[in-house]
């Protein structure tokens, strides 16, 4: 599961948890701090104003230079088949252009495309242009051959994340020089969106054959920059692409991604001028920022969700067949049932986010398109019943689990919260602290009793559902395994009727609070220091930080 790193206050009472939640969203919640008086202001109210994008407008362009941005985590593979992390987004965003993209609106839009798919067949045949003219990094030029090897690699790879985001994709092939055509065993309605993300990153086919497994090392796409070097766990660079077809609109020569995982050096060094763009923000640091003139603080809703995910039959890697796990909490729906209820998710926001984030308890936010009564239900908090219910289960209390989660402050301080929490429901959690990446494999692997880690959400809410819950899904890290659920989604990605998708997401979801593959907790809110010496900055509610049309300009 993808990790955002929405980071907490350095606070002693506060705790820390990641990113997350809905288009265009302004969330509303009651919140405050241990430290502070009851706020009856929404989320909305005590974030402020909603900022997405900082213009660069009428003001000069100082053309060139390095760019250096605060990154909370280090990416994973920077390998569009099989990467998970957020992170990796931001660094892609800037290297590996997309068949098609989302704008501020959550609207697709073309991008290596030219038009959105055409559809015949009764919905089972999609075909879509390719833009002329254009060269990867590595001057091969992009051609619908070049989109068929990139597709074909998203949908076979062994390890690929992808290919659960092509759904019931049968075969891919070019109808000519600039033409590609996609047929499906049953409509998939979200073909776009799935490829306004990493599934529709095109890559050099002459990079697939030279790197082949190895190509997250050098990767060679079609974008305003092109790889340049790492250094694991310290920094990421990229430069400027000189094939790239709008060259001259690309203002810097370099962006450094310097990985700074304590939200309090990100926010120190964002005001030294030692970044100029810092992702994550911490809402103890967001008044202190916005005072400091030289800087804006840019927030947006997103699209995701953060939660605990419990491994119920993922003995041998996601993507392999359900073996059940041999403890309680994978074996029960009960106790995975009385955790979630032992978790009082409105305090947890309240103590911990200083009024910016939302409760949850669905991947589907209450002001989507998509959400329904059955969606928006979330469980009662009431560690009495949750207890009764754990001595139903026969088991000894205090019933012992053991919950991974990333080392950074921020997140152990979540752990924290939520160990204290669940003690009163008769629940022992243990923490494991794991190093970011490290984390994500046994994610993968398999290699967890329970794991705390978010998802920065979709702009179809198959790719917040489909993906995580259907069997045998590339982003199934329970392997979590329901006919019915099954059913449910694989109905909902097959109709492009808006209220019957709702309808079937709604009662996957229902079914899904009986089973507590994951437990969600919260919707967060996207938090991005930028120094006002910077514009041409984007944030969506997608998560990502878009830097590659940024550029110093003259302040006044």
């Amino acid at each position: 599961m993808e990790s955002l790193g929405v980071e907490m206050s350095s606070r002693p009472v506060r705790r820390r948890l990641a990113a997350a939640g809905v288009v265009g969203l302004a969330l509303a919640l009651s919140a405050c701090s241990q430290t502070q008086a009851t706020s009856n202001k929404s989320s909305a109210e005590v974030a402020g104003k909603v900022i997405t994008t900082i213009p660069i407008g009428s003001r000069p362009v100082q053309q060139g230079g390095t760019l250096t941005m605060g990154l909370s985590a280090d990416p994973d593979a920077l390998d569009p088949t099989t990467s998970s992390s957020l992170y990796t987004r931001y660094v892609m965003e800037t290297m590996c252009q997309k068949l098609y993209d989302t704008n501020a609106d959550g609207q697709i839009v073309p991008m290596l495309a030219t038009a959105l798919p055409t559809l015949s067949d009764g919905g089972k045949t999609a075909t879509f242009p390719i833009k002329q003219g254009v060269k990867f990094a590595d001057g091969t030029p992009l051609n619908a051959d070049a989109v068929v090897t990139t597709l074909k690699r998203d949908l076979t790879k062994p390890d690929s994340a992808r290919a659960s985001e092509l759904g019931t994709l049968k075969t891919i092939s070019a109808t000519g020089n600039d033409e590609v055509r996609l047929t499906f065993g049953s409509p998939f309605a979200p073909l776009a969106a799935s490829l306004a993300d990493r599934a529709g990153m095109v890559m050099s086919p002459t990079a697939l054959a030279k790197e082949g497994d190895h190509f997250g090392d050098h990767p060679v796409c079609v974008g305003p920059f092109k790889f340049a070097s790492r250094v694991p766990a310290t920094s990421i660079t990229v430069e400027k692409d000189p094939n790239y077809y709008d060259a001259k609109d690309v203002h810097l020569d370099k962006i450094v991604y310097k990985i700074i995982t304590d939200p309090a050096i990100r926010a120190t060094d964002l005001k030294s001028g030692d970044v100029q763009v810092a992702d994550t923000i911490s809402p103890s640091d967001v008044n202190s920022l916005r005072s400091d003139k030289a800087l804006t603080v840019m927030q947006v809703g997103s699209y995701g969700y953060q939660g605990i995910q419990i491994n119920i039959a993922n003995q041998h890697g996601v993507g392999t067949p359900p073996l059940q796990i041999d403890t309680p909490l994978a074996k029960s729906a009960q106790i995975r049932e009385a955790l979630s209820m032992a978790i009082d998710r409105k305090q947890l926001v309240k103590t911990v986010f200083d009024g910016y984030y939302d409760p949850a308890c669905s991947p589907i936010a209450p002001n989507s398109a998509y959400a329904t009564a059955a969606s928006n239900a979330c469980p009662p908090y009431d560690p009495s019943k949750a207890k009764q219910m754990l001595e139903q289960a026969g088991v000894k209390l205090p019933l012992q689990i053991t919950m991974q989660t990333s080392n950074i402050p921020s997140s152990l301080q979540l752990a924290q919260a939520i160990q204290a929490q669940v003690r009163a429901a008769g629940f022992d959690l243990k923490i494991e602290p794991i190093e970011y990446t490290t984390l994500l494999q046994n994610d993968s692997q398999g290699k967890f009793e329970a794991l705390q880690l978010g998802w920065s959400g979709r702009v179809d809410p198959n790719g917040d559902t489909y993906n995580f819950l259907f069997t045998g899904s590339g982003n199934n890290y329970s392997n979590y395994s329901n006919k019915q659920v099954d059913t449910w989604l694989a109905a909902a990605a097959a109709t492009t009727d808006t209220a019957t998708r709702a309808d079937l997401y709604g009662k996957a979801i229902a079914q899904v609070q009986k089973d507590n593959p994951y437990i969600y907790l919260y919707r967060n809110r996207n938090l991005t220091g930028v120094a006002n010496k910077v514009a041409g900055v984007s944030v969506y509610p997608d998560g990502v930080v878009r830097l590659s049309g940024a550029a110093f300009v003259a302040q006044g």
